[in-house]
């Protein structure tokens, strides 16, 4: 009994402080509403973040002369296998007008094998959620509210955020 307490302490105040244990994870206080946000795949078909409701959606801008965003790229890449995180979908969202070879050859490069690629060529989803930089990465829940982002670069493998992350699966 006394394991299943302090088991419960050390979590919740994980959970509590995530946001002081990984440094560029902001928290908002109140969730943020975005409608009829789109972007493109590969074919250049549209998508509608709407139709993704119901999945906890992590949407990464990144551009392929982005140094830190090279840095992270690989663990978003391994955060996509993880089992906890069975209802998340990842859309790494190139932000840097660069041509489909272009950042498939930025993908392969970095052996990223798990993560399809997508373009906001137009920056209208940049635009709408206010980037001050890239990598940032938006959070958003169930109900296609973002509830938190990650402003600059993270191990997206931290024991930690994945912990975090998984309560919200």
């Amino acid at each position: 009994m006394k394991f299943l307490i302090i088991f419960f302490f050390l979590t919740t105040s994980v959970f509590a402080n995530i946001d002081q244990v990984i440094e560029n994870l902001v928290i908002n206080k109140e969730l943020k509403k975005y409608n009829d946000l789109t972007f493109l795949d590969v074919e250049k078909k549209e998508l509608n973040l709407d139709d993704f409701r119901g999945s906890l959606i992590l949407l990464n801008f990144w551009a392929t002369w982005c140094e830190p965003c090279k840095e992270e790229m690989p663990s978003l890449d391994i955060l996509k296998t993880k089992k906890e995180l069975n209802n998340l979908i990842i859309f790494p969202i190139n932000v840097g007008q660069d041509k489909v070879e272009k950042a498939e050859k930025f993908f392969q490069n970095l052996k990223i094998k798990n993560l399809d690629l997508y373009f906001d060529k137009s920056m209208t989803m940049a635009k709408n959620f206010a980037l001050r930089g890239i990598p940032t990465s938006i959070l958003l829940n169930k109900d296609g509210e973002e509830f938190a982002r990650i402003i600059g670069s993270i191990n997206f493998n931290d024991k930690n955020f994945i912990e975090w992350l998984s309560s919200y699966n």
